[in-house]
């Protein structure tokens, strides 16, 4: 299993928090809640969002064996898919809002990228870098040629012997 926040919860509360938190982020497309776990409900939010683009009985089944509600799951494998079928990765956006007055813990905005009244708009695609022409092993490199000696020939050797 990998390494993961414990949030200060035994595993069946936290399991149940994220499962609510993420069932709250596909419905309402934006939650607030604190900088640690938004960043774990955001791992949990991609993982359903890719379920959602896979599409098959399979992958329905365990989306909504995590996420709470029928109508969560419906809005992952039709509203949610078809928004991000281009997309690689990358579904969620973090953004740093304040310090709560409580107990001074940083809190975050969770969201999802590429929808309508989102908090920053999304970068565009960065463009990929040209392909570079592979270097030929058998040519001689610049740096042979400048600073190498002239090529004495083997017959050159054996004429003055």
């Amino acid at each position: 299993m990998g390494k993961f926040r414990k949030l200060g919860r035994h595993a069946a509360h936290r399991v149940s928090m994220l499962r609510t938190m993420v069932s709250q982020l596909v419905k309402h497309e934006r939650i607030e809640t604190t900088v640690a776990k938004a960043k774990e409900v955001r791992r949990k939010a991609d993982q359903m969002v890719q379920l959602g683009k896979e599409g098959t009985l399979d992958a329905a089944r365990r989306a909504s064996a995590f996420v709470r509600g029928d109508d969560v799951v419906h809005k992952l494998f039709t509203e949610l898919a078809y928004r991000y079928k281009n997309r690689a990765g990358g579904y969620t956006r973090l953004l740093r809002t304040r310090i709560r007055v409580g107990d001074a813990a940083p809190m975050a905005y969770i969201e999802f990228v590429d929808r309508e009244n989102e908090l920053r708009e999304a970068k565009p695609a960065a463009p990929q870098p040209p392909q570079r022409v592979p270097l030929d092993p058998w040519a001689k490199s610049r740096a042979s040629q400048q600073w190498a000696g002239p090529k004495i020939s083997g017959s050159t050797k054996a004429e003055g012997l």
